[in-house]
């Protein structure tokens, strides 16, 4: 059952159409990721979503509300954390997460996430004093505390070096293990790949494409490539006649087989028959970094 419905969702700024009938559904405990270039309407979107923006056409439901008729209901049954977020200079992180769990019913012991979030040592630490890295964790926890059905995660992981990074998509995907539907803006491509059931990549306003990231690497390119060098010369034949593979290249002293279905096995396999060792080997598949430039022309920071 889709938990969160949008159809046809239109936002315009003055004579700017920055939202133009985009239309997607997401079932309960889904991670659903949205993708798109810098002022491809990502953003506004989700804040429709949220409640904060008024949409100018189309309709949303969250959890069968309209966020816009029932925003008291829908706070308490949606999280989020967004992409620029602030709070008094002076308030503590431990007053801060005490403030937001009385605005819930039914709120998690925030306690445990400030511990899993890495935030235990700064209870009594100013906001004003947090590093970026430490805000935006605080802003994941403030957005999860209310126990919600529904959490709206803008740049999940901005600012985070790479050990809290991996911490944030642990918790998340606990989270989501606990059932809660996670609508999730990203730009780290293995930050999508790693957590997201499916993908809405957003371009110029419209919604270009939906699938799974396995789906839309496919719509690109199934093939693989594997590189290696062999420890002595291979007549090509024995490679070109494997139904698998669908080309041999040199490239200098190397060799470069493309195909499909298990090529690697296939490959490893005569190669063994053969009694050709091989050096520098290398298996190479289309990325979701490479679809995202195929669907939209340009790189994601562009």
């Amino acid at each position: 059952m889709a938990i969160i419905e949008v159809a046809g969702l239109v936002k315009r700024y003055a004579d700017r159409i920055v939202v133009n009938g985009v239309s997607f559904a997401v079932e309960q405990g889904e991670i659903f990721g949205i993708l798109g270039p810098n002022g491809a309407g990502k953003t506004t979107t989700v804040e429709c979503v949220e409640g904060l923006r008024t949409p100018d056409g189309g309709a949303i439901r969250v959890c069968g509300l309209d966020p816009q008729r029932d925003t008291g209901e829908l706070r308490q049954l949606l999280g989020a954390q967004l992409q620029e977020s602030e709070l008094p200079d002076k308030l503590k992180v431990g007053e801060a997460m005490e403030l937001y769990s009385s605005f819930y019913r039914s709120p998690v012991d925030w306690r445990e996430l400030i511990d899993t979030l890495r935030l235990a040592d700064t209870l009594d630490t100013q906001f004003r004093r947090l590093s970026g890295g430490q805000k935006q964790r605080l802003s994941i926890a403030l957005a999860l505390v209310g126990n919600p059905r529904v959490a709206v995660l803008d740049e999940l992981t901005t600012g985070l070096d790479p050990q809290a990074r991996r911490d944030a998509w642990h918790l998340i995907e606990g989270v989501r293990d606990r059932g809660v539907t996670i609508l999730l803006v990203t730009h780290f491509m293995e930050e999508a790949e790693r957590l997201c059931d499916r993908l809405a990549v957003i371009d110029t306003g419209q919604l270009i494409a939906l699938d799974t990231p396995a789906g839309l690497v496919a719509r690109i390119d199934d093939q693989q490539r594997i590189r290696f060098r062999p420890s002595t010369p291979l007549d090509q034949a024995l490679l070109t006649a494997l139904p698998e593979v669908t080309s041999v290249q040199h490239a200098g002293n190397h060799l470069v087989v493309t195909g499909t279905g298990n090529l690697l096995l296939a490959v490893a396999t005569v190669l063994a028959r053969h009694q050709v060792h091989v050096a520098d080997l290398r298996v190479e598949q289309t990325s979701l970094d490479d679809a995202f430039v195929a669907l939209t022309g340009r790189h994601f920071d562009a």
